[in-house]
Formats: C-alpha cells, sequence, structure tokens
C-alpha cells in the first residue's frame, strides 16, 4: 500500500513500463545468402558443393535461432541448385565416357 510513498511522505516516481515488447531485429544468415550466391555458379563443381555445404549450415543454424535468424529460402535455394549442380556435372562425367567402361 504504501510503496508509492517514500518514508518522508513524498510520492516516489516510477518510470512507465511500455505495454508493448521491444522491437526483434530479425537478420538473414549470411550462410543462406552464400549458398544461393554458390548455387547460382553451381555449373563449377565447387560452387556447387558450397551451395551444398552452405545450405545444409544454414538451415540448421536458422532451426536453432528460435526465430532470430531467417533466410531458410535461399538456403534451401543453394540446396536445390547445388544438388543439381552435381547431378549435371556427374551426368557430364558419364556421358563422356572414355571407353574405360566399354
Amino acid at each position: 500500500m504504501t510503496r508509492d510513498v517514500s518514508a518522508d511522505g513524498q510520492p516516489v516516481a516510477f518510470a512507465p513500463v511500455p505495454s508493448y515488447p521491444p522491437p526483434v531485429r530479425v537478420r538473414t544468415n549470411g550462410l543462406a545468402i552464400a549458398a544461393l550466391v554458390s548455387g547460382l555458379l553451381f555449373i563449377t563443381m565447387i560452387g556447387a558443393v558450397l551451395a551444398v555445404v552452405f545450405g545444409h549450415i544454414a538451415l540448421g543454424q536458422i532451426k536453432r535461432s528460435r526465430g532470430w535468424q531467417r533466410g531458410g529460402g535461399m538456403a534451401v535455394a543453394g540446396l536445390v541448385l547445388g544438388y543439381a549442380g552435381l547431378a549435371v556435372i556427374g551426368i557430364a562425367i558419364l556421358s563422356t565416357g572414355t571407353g574405360a567402361f566399354e
């Protein structure tokens, strides 16, 4: 009852409490961006491999961030492009057979 009155009888000023939570700063995961950029370079083998690696790591980080990071779509796009690049490179290698398997 006397929480708002000091020992000498003077009212005590309280800081106003905001009725809303502070804004949350959500960031885009850097590896998700790297996965997408590497995925766009899927024609080169290193681009495809990096897209797959970065994409999987980014998805794990985004999941563990509990909503503080975004970029899942970019990570998945990088994964798709990376796996597609690896498939195209594999097919190209198999189709240029040197006769060793014939």
